[in-house]
């Protein structure tokens, strides 16, 4: 996948992570990077489990993104003490 299909499938999934999470005052920026590192770390729990990561620009991709941001903020909210809204 190229770095603009990263960028918007980050930008997707931090934006989708974050309403169902709860987590605010993150910015455009903040939200892309919490996306791309959810979508590394969806796809290598992916890679793991059913032996197939992230391949190109799709819903799947959307959706491992997704699920891997959700627990990035779950964890750092857990590990930070933060309060969702």
């Amino acid at each position: 996948m190229s770095v603009v299909g990263w960028i918007v499938v980050g930008l997707i999934a931090g934006v989708l992570a974050k309403g169902v999470t709860g987590v605010q005052g993150t910015g455009c920026l903040m939200t892309m990077v919490i996306g791309i590192l959810g979508g590394l770390v969806g796809g290598f729990l992916f890679q793991q489990v059913t032996g197939t990561g992230i391949g190109g620009f799709g819903l799947r991709s959307i959706v491992v993104a997704f699920l891997g941001a959700c627990l990035l903020l779950l964890f750092f909210g857990a590990l930070s003490g933060r309060r969702r809204a």
